[in-house]
């Protein structure tokens, strides 16, 4: 099933400052997820040990394997886009792009940790650039495990490019 992003007008995405999307859930985090990703990072090097080696994890202060802080539960989603699904929308005609982001990490994430991630819009300014009108969106999430313990604090910048002359 296709997921349908909204599409939304400035007066709509300026008016969802401050707004909470819905709460996504990840599945339980296995093992085996942290193993691959870890693998997958680091090739061709192999991984810390920590991130897949349980014996080894055991007699580390953290007493066990630990994701990578870039660790991503949503990453392979049953349904949905992908990832952290936006749930504000993209304004029509105009062409996004993600204009970066800056994360603080909390608690490691864990081999049967249920993540829990909320995202808000915290900014929306116009600007002029060379290509014409921009619109500069700043979001932030929250990630927490399920015993509420924050696992990453994230805060992004989407960059919406629109047509000379704003939108249709």
């Amino acid at each position: 099933m296709a997921h349908k992003i909204p599409v939304v007008t400035l007066a709509e995405l300026k008016a969802a400052v401050g707004e909470e999307g819905p709460e996504i859930v990840s599945p339980p985090i296995s093992a085996s997820d942290i193993r691959k990703f870890a693998l997958a990072v680091y090739w061709p090097e192999t991984p810390p040990r920590l991130f897949w080696d349980e014996e080894y994890a055991r007699q580390t202060r953290w007493g066990g394997i630990i994701a990578p802080q870039e660790f991503n539960p949503f990453a392979w989603p049953l349904s949905g886009p992908g990832f952290l699904p936006y749930p504000f929308g993209f304004m029509r005609g105009a062409r996004a792009f993600n204009g970066g982001t800056a994360a603080e990490y909390g608690v490691p994430m864990r081999p049967g940790d249920v993540i829990r991630a909320t995202q808000r819009i915290v900014e929306v300014t116009e600007r002029r650039g060379r290509s014409g009108p921009l619109i500069f969106e700043i979001n932030e999430s929250v990630w927490r495990n399920q015993r509420g313990e924050v696992v990453k604090k994230a805060r992004g910048t989407q960059l919406h490019v629109l047509p000379e002359g704003g939108l249709p």
